[in-house]
């Protein structure tokens, strides 16, 4: 799986040096897809097939694949396409693998700042970077939501319910430390399992947008479910990602 991203991100790093050259093409109102987007896909499904031909493929630009029926690669290739596409340096390659419906293996790899999250059922969660090796990751231990930093991805032009969702925002504005958006969910959770962020919530996200990041979250000791507490499941209407302390305060603010 890491030597799969690696080789995705090769195509997208030269091409976000050169992204004013894109060839673009809308899929949808503030939605975009772009030749980096779909190069990466392939070359995810290529080296994965290498050594896993009867896996089969979920991705957001190719759909998907029918496999062995137990086994199936779950990849976002571009996670934080529009902050790709304006030149802002924060997107990543998200890469999960299900087996039996469940989640036992992830990787987010940010290919701008060389960071790789990883992490395997029952085993942990951990980050490489340039200036360290398989440092374990834990989710953050503050326990007062007036102390906490939390992500949220905000709903744009043709998606969402958006008085539903300020509603909800102006509310965990006036009882936390801080609200960032910085527009890819596999790196936002991937922040959380690190302690960046305390805790992170979005609405209509994708499989592909999270499954690899579900995995490092409860790996480092967080928490997932949906924005009422209840359990979360692959494609549920709305994401909350936590800490065990600050979970049912979260839930408050945002029900």
């Amino acid at each position: 799986m890491i030597r799969a991203a690696f080789a995705a991100a090769k195509s997208l790093k030269r091409d976000f040096g050169e992204v004013e050259h894109l060839q673009v093409s809308e899929k949808g109102p503030g939605d975009f897809v772009s030749r980096a987007d779909l190069q990466a896909e392939r070359t995810l499904r290529a080296e994965l097939a290498r050594t896993r031909p009867e896996y089969g493929f979920l991705g957001e630009e190719g759909g998907e694949t029918r496999g062995d029926g137990r086994n199936r690669w779950i990849a976002d290739p571009l996670d934080g396409t529009t902050n790709f596409l304006h030149g802002v340096p924060h997107f990543a390659i998200s890469l999960a693998l299900e087996r039996d419906g469940e989640i036992i293996a992830g990787v987010i790899y940010q290919p701008i700042s060389d960071e790789l999250f990883w992490a395997e059922k029952g085993n942990g969660a951990f980050i490489d970077t340039p200036n360290a090796r398989s440092r374990r990751l834990r989710v953050s231990g503050r326990k007062e939501l007036a102390r906490a930093l939390v992500a949220t991805g905000i709903p744009h032009i043709g998606r969402g319910d958006h008085p539903d969702y300020l509603r909800r925002l102006e509310t965990a504005m006036g009882r936390t430390a801080g609200i960032r958006r910085w527009g890819a969910a596999s790196l936002d959770l991937a922040f959380v399992a690190a302690g960046r962020f305390d805790a992170f919530f979005e609405f209509g996200l994708a499989p592909w947008d999270v499954a690899a990041g579900l995995l490092l979250v409860r790996e480092a000791g967080g928490m997932v479910a949906d924005v009422a507490g209840q359990p979360y499941a692959l494609g549920s209407p709305s994401l909350l990602a936590t800490n065990a302390s600050l979970r049912d305060a979260m839930v408050e603010a945002l029900k």
